[in-house]
């Protein structure tokens, strides 16, 4: 291949689809390659026959599952937050014309022992069992606070400064219990633990904005879900990049990532042929997951592990008022851990199983050398589970920018049941490969032309 790219994109992920895709888009050169015969790499949605080979390759999907192609299940849990940052992109370049979306039914939080969903009606609120009677006035005191914060009023500030006040004073402020502040930072703020009361107060200020808009733009929880599963997301982006001249190639195996003398990137070597490209952006697997292909420059570091159980059941969640999708978030102090453990459950409503089966993922950040220990309190509330398939996976972090060698790597899907993190990496990516933030340009649709 005399061919030179300007970028190669190596691995089919969520993060690396969209980069491809908005590349394409700005009029660079792109070849996408994956080593699997899939697109979606980590973020793909498999059928039962490749989710049994993956997992258990020695056996055959059970008849008494129904047929193959009803299932496309996710190996990484996420759902995308309405008002949030992926559905702007997702419209800025008109990828949703692809796609087609649900809502998921409820957003549930365990406290005390059982499951009560997180009130998206102010009626829901009134009767919800999470607070008491006197707790529920300050909380609706707290919520009106933030709803009615204006930067350029100080008369809406109370006394509150967000840039420098801690999470903790405006908590102490509203006089609001240490459930209530669980339920606030974890339910709503989703965040993973309790890192962030002593920080300033303002990105759990935009958080809680971002969660109470999402819900008032469809009512009942503010996620949003694609049919046919997570994987639609990646091969969205994958055909917006093709429109625009991207290059694909699947079940393309790379055998080295190949350097000048003075380590810059020079392409990849695939069968032994050499691509050749002025960058290489990809997933950390493909950079030796801590040594590069000579063995030598660390090029990515474990960050934690994730452990991630997929469940098949034959029955919705209990106490979860028999809905066909639900987030259920345990937070860390409820179960006595540092992060939160996350469940979350799509069904055949979303054409990702079959009738009467419903998909469920239980996942948290390992803090033990037990990992499947750590997800039993969320194992608990399903009920009988029918199939379970077990993952623990590193959390890989590139050690460099890349803009030395020219060789720009993403980080691993973290265990937070959203994509805001996904398009941070993105957005972060795109700065240290084009050397400017990335600004969304609508793209004309074909109706436009």
């Amino acid at each position: 291949m005399d061919e030179e790219y300007d970028v190669i994109v190596l691995g089919t992920g969520l993060t690396e689809c969209i980069l491809s895709g908005l590349l394409s888009v700005e009029g660079k050169k792109v070849l996408h390659m994956d080593r699997n015969d899939y697109y979606g790499g980590d973020s793909a949605s498999l059928n039962l026959s490749q989710l049994y080979r993956k997992f258990r390759p020695d056996q055959s999907p059970p008849a008494a599952l129904g047929r193959d192609r009803d299932y496309a299940v996710d190996l990484i849990p996420k759902f995308i937050i309405a008002s949030g940052e992926l559905t702007k992109i997702l419209v800025h370049t008109d990828v949703t014309r692809y796609l087609e979306f649900k809502q998921i039914a409820g957003s549930f939080v365990y406290r005390d022992g059982r499951i009560s969903k997180v009130p998206s009606t102010e009626m829901e609120a009134v009767r919800s069992p999470l607070m008491g009677l006197f707790e529920k006035r300050r909380a609706k005191k707290f919520f009106e606070f933030l709803q009615g914060w204006k930067d350029e009023d100080p008369a809406t500030h109370l006394g509150i400064d967000l840039d420098n006040d801690s999470m903790k004073t405006v908590y102490e402020k509203f006089g609001l219990e240490p459930g209530t502040q669980d339920f606030i930072g974890h339910a709503m703020a989703l965040y993973l633990d309790d890192d962030y009361i002593t920080k300033p107060a303002r990105p759990t200020y935009d958080r809680i904005i971002l969660y109470t808009s999402s819900m008032a733009r469809y009512g009942k929880s503010p996620y949003i879900y694609p049919l046919y599963g997570l994987g639609e997301l990646p091969q969205s982006f994958a055909r917006l990049s093709a429109i625009y001249g991207g290059t694909y190639m699947l079940d393309k195996h790379v055998d080295e990532i190949v350097t000048d003398a003075d380590g810059k990137f020079v392409g990849v070597c695939s069968g032994g042929e050499i691509v050749k490209a002025k960058q290489v952006i990809g997933d950390p697997s493909y950079f030796g997951a801590g040594k590069d292909a000579e063995g030598g420059r660390l090029r990515v570091v474990e960050d934690g592990k994730v452990v991630r159980a997929i469940c098949i059941l034959k029955h919705p969640i209990p106490g979860t008022e028999d809905s066909d999708s639900v987030q259920i978030i345990i937070p860390q102090n409820q179960v006595n851990r540092r992060n939160d453990i996350y469940i979350a459950m799509v069904s055949s409503t979303h054409n990702v199983c079959a009738k009467d089966v419903y998909i469920a993922i239980v996942s948290t950040i390992v803090e033990t050398d037990r990992p499947e220990q750590e997800i039993v309190p969320g194992l608990q509330l399903l009920g009988s589970i029918h199939e379970k398939f077990l993952t623990v996976s590193p959390l890989y972090t590139p050690v460099s920018s890349g803009e030395a060698d020219n060789i720009f790597i993403t980080r691993s899907y973290d265990a937070t049941s959203h994509f805001e993190t996904v398009v941070e990496d993105v957005q972060d990516v795109w700065k240290r490969v084009i050397g400017k933030d990335l600004v969304l340009k609508k793209r004309e649709s074909e109706a436009e032309k």
